[in-house]
């Protein structure tokens, strides 16, 4: 392969754009992972399971999810909506769903 005279250059807007959709897209993969370590920590035992930790883990767990999607859905928002503008879909009227209407009656009531 033929080294070039110019260094590879990846702007860093759409650079971080692209790591964020990365994250987004790997989120629920690593929720899953999370959320199913409870069943690593102890395969063996023989006792009844400490339900009381298991709880505290799976809220905390999930609130941690949620925040991190919460990060990922804002830093994903601004880029977002600059390819909408670049679209042309900016208008938030259009973005929202209209029913379609039924069909006219040609008679007239009366």
């Amino acid at each position: 392969m033929p080294k070039s005279s110019q260094p590879l250059f990846l702007a860093r807007r759409s650079y971080r754009r692209r790591r964020m959709m990365d994250a987004a897209r790997l989120l629920p993969v690593a929720g899953a992972v999370i959320l199913m370590l409870p069943v690593l920590w102890a395969p063996g035992e023989t006792e009844a399971p400490d339900t009381g930790r298991g709880t505290v883990y799976l809220f905390a767990s999930w609130a941690l999810l949620i925040a991190a999607a919460a990060l990922i859905a804002r830093g994903l928002g601004p880029a977002l909506d600059e390819d909408d503008a670049a679209e042309g879909t900016n208008d938030p009227a259009a973005l929202l769903y209209e029913p379609p209407r039924p069909p006219a009656d040609d008679r007239a009531e009366g």
